[in-house]
C-alpha cells in the first residue's frame, strides 16, 4: 500500500506496529517497563507539537507496589487489577499554569502575555494539549515495543490530591498503563468506520 505515496512514508510493518496491529491491552506479561524506556517515552513525546510549545502535560509514573496500590484504590472496579498487574501506569495530568514556562519554551515572542489573565482559556489550552501529549506518549510507547492501556475510569479529584499534592495547578485527566500486553486479555478488535462515514473533503 505505501508505495503509491511519496516521500519517506514508514514500512508497512512500523505501521503495522503503531496502528494497524496494535491493541488496547487488559492484562499484561510479567516483565519490567525500566526507567530507559520511560525517559525514552518521554524524549520522543516532548517532540510533537503543541500549541505555542505550551508543552502543559505533567505525567506521574506509578511503578511501586504502593503508589499501584494506591492508584487502584481510585479506579472503578474494572480497573483495579489492570492498574495493579501493570509494570507502569502513567497519570496524564495538564498545569493550568503552563504559560509561566512559555518565557524558555516559545521564546519568539511574549507567548506568556497571550495566557495571562485568562484562566479559563489556559485550562481549555491545557486540557486539549495534554491530552494530544497522552496520545503521543501511546504512539511512542508503541514505538519503542511496548504495549498501552488507556484508561478513564479513574476518580480524578482523589487522583489530583494525591500524586499532584505537589503541583497545586495541575490537575489529573486519565491514566494509561505501559508495558508487554498479554494477547490473552484481549478480545477481537472491534470495528472501525471508513473514511466516508465521519470525513468530507470540501
Amino acid at each position: 500500500m505505501t508505495e503509491q505515496f511519496h516521500g519517506n512514508v514508514l514500512a508497512d510493518s512500523a505501521l503495522d506496529q503503531l496502528f494497524n496491529e496494535a491493541r488496547t491491552y487488559n492484562g499484561w506479561l510479567d516483565k519490567d517497563v525500566t526507567d530507559a524506556q520511560i525517559h525514552h517515552i518521554y524524549d520522543l513525546m516532548k517532540m510533537a507539537p503543541t500549541s505555542a510549545n505550551m508543552q502543559p502535560g505533567r505525567f506521574v509514573w506509578v511503578r511501586s507496589d504502593d503508589a499501584k496500590a494506591k492508584l487502584s484504590e481510585m479506579a472503578s472496579d474494572g480497573n483495579k487489577d489492570k492498574i495493579l498487574a501493570a509494570p507502569a501506569t502513567v497519570i496524564i495530568g495538564y498545569d493550568i499554569d503552563f504559560h509561566e514556562e512559555l518565557p524558555w519554551l516559545f521564546p519568539h515572542t511574549d507567548a506568556k502575555s497571550w495566557f495571562e489573565g485568562d484562566e479559563e482559556g489556559r485550562k481549555e489550552g491545557a486540557f486539549r494539549n495534554s491530552a494530544l501529549q497522552g496520545a503521543y506518549l501511546i504512539m511512542a510507547a508503541r514505538a519503542i515495543g511496548l504495549d498501552c492501556g488507556p484508561m478513564s475510569g479513574v476518580d480524578l479529584d482523589a487522583v489530583t490530591e494525591h500524586f499532584f499534592a505537589d503541583q497545586p495547578r495541575v490537575r489529573a485527566d486519565w491514566i494509561c498503563s505501559v508495558g508487554y500486553g498479554d494477547p490473552s486479555t484481549i478480545f477481537d478488535r472491534s470495528p472501525r468506520p471508513d473514511f466516508g462515514k465521519f470525513n468530507k473533503v470540501v
